[in-house]
């Protein structure tokens, strides 16, 4: 599954100052599964207690998709489309929509564009479209709006009674869409209430477009059951899980208030969107936080890498590194050599991704920048759960020991308001 490598990372913090945090991190475990003094903490066991009849019934309804849909449309903004995309791509390709005999699928209303709805609207025409909104309340803006005109699209070209059956609705089970759903006669997937949007990629919201992907979803929980059972339990020595979070305050704790995740793969861009929320709205509050950036290399290598070997150093990174991808290729022989490749010859692509890897870990180290690698065997459904269950545990306990609430993100509302005062919204 998953193995961690913090050589990388201890030449900068010594193993007392890690056993200095063990009391704390003992006590964010506590907080987290004895007390239980946060809510919604639902995820924490999902990976064993999550409802086999729904699970089947979202594999059903995919396979249906699968068969009789061109078109997939997932609506949703956050938490409601980021793990499933990231899960897309990761599994498959950041290239799916051009593979064969699947159903295209795309992401709206995660932004106020008119162009992007617009221009997928044109995409579906003459197809056969299916749709899955997902709001745990169903007034969120971006992907109401985009709702609207989707529904409307749909009743266009099939009449209500044929766009009942392509509309799936994936919300909480006392909110307006789930009104809207009962009354319309739409399929619904409820949300579980205990799990918060940006920890609820393992429930139906992300399971249900995986499926329509052809992901095998239980094979992705049955990876985060794996890493449930080995992150439950605090003993003598901290768990990786919560060794990574240690660290991560420690050096937190020296001034290194940026974290970059960092891929080595294009295909891992929107897992690193997905992390970048995780803990931005986890851990950014009351002042306090480690900011999470991005990058894939060697790409941002040649513009990010400039300042991440000699800027301020005020930043550590969090490789993840597949060590095996889906297909290699072999870097053949050149008779003129024009390009100076001759040496590599023989050698497959992934070699040189790899070299590149250990290259950067030794360069930015020896440039004062700490690195911890998450290390995986391959691209697969039970390395995906795993990696999932690994941060959002890690998170929990990273923000509990910089003394803030985990779950919650009071300043999100803030920008809504202000808007809602401009547009004009009744009672704003």
């Amino acid at each position: 599954m998953l193995s961690v490598d913090f050589s990388f990372a201890e030449r900068f913090v010594s193993g007392e100052q890690i056993k200095s945090i063990y009391d704390e991190v003992f006590q964010a475990h506590k907080k987290i599964h004895e007390d239980k003094v946060f809510e919604p903490i639902g995820w924490l066991d999902l990976p064993k207690k999550y409802d086999k009849k729904v699970v089947d019934e979202i594999i059903i309804e995919a396979q249906n998709i699968r068969k009789n849909c061109d078109v997939f449309i997932v609506i949703g903004i956050g938490g409601s489309y980021l793990g499933a995309r990231a899960a897309i791509e990761f599994l498959h390709s950041n290239n799916y929509n051009l593979l064969e005999n699947t159903p295209k699928i795309f992401f709206v209303g995660n932004s106020i564009s008119s162009d992007e709805l617009y221009e997928i609207m044109q995409i579906c025409k003459n197809k056969s479209v299916c749709i899955n909104v997902i709001s745990k309340s169903g007034t969120t803006t971006e992907p109401a709006i985009a709702f609207r005109f989707f529904r409307d699209f749909l009743e266009s070209v099939y009449g209500k009674s044929g766009a009942k059956e392509r509309i799936y609705c994936t919300t909480d089970s006392g909110s307006n869409l789930k009104k809207l759903a009962d009354e319309m006669g739409y399929k619904t997937f409820i949300i579980p209430q205990n799990i918060g949007g940006r920890y609820s990629v393992l429930s139906p919201v992300g399971l249900f477009p995986m499926a329509v992907t052809g992901i095998d979803v239980k094979k992705v929980l049955g990876g985060a059951l794996n890493a449930l059972t080995d992150y439950s339990i605090y003993g003598e020595n901290l768990n990786d899980c919560y060794k990574y979070a240690a660290i991560r305050n420690l050096f937190y704790r020296q001034g290194k208030v940026t974290e970059i995740m960092v891929g080595y793969h294009p295909k891992m861009h929107y897992f690193t969107e997905w992390w970048k929320q995780l803990f931005g709205e986890s851990e950014g509050k009351n002042g306090r936080g480690i900011f999470p950036a991005s990058a894939i290399f060697s790409t941002d290598l040649h513009s990010l890498g400039q300042y991440i070997q000699q800027g301020l150093r005020n930043l550590f990174e969090t490789v993840i590194n597949v060590k095996k991808t889906n297909n290699d290729l072999i870097i053949s022989e050149s008779q003129n050599n024009a390009d100076g490749l001759n040496y590599l010859s023989g050698k497959s692509v992934n070699f040189v991704n790899q070299k590149a890897l250990e290259a950067t870990l030794l360069a930015h180290t020896n440039g004062g920048v700490p690195n911890i690698v998450l290390n995986l065997d391959s691209f697969s459904e039970e390395n995906f759960g795993y990696l999932v269950y690994f941060f959002e545990k890690a998170c929990a306990v990273s923000a509990c020991l910089l003394g803030v609430n985990p779950f919650n993100q009071p300043g999100v509302e803030n920008y809504k308001k202000e808007m809602f005062k401009l547009l004009g919204k009744p009672n704003f």
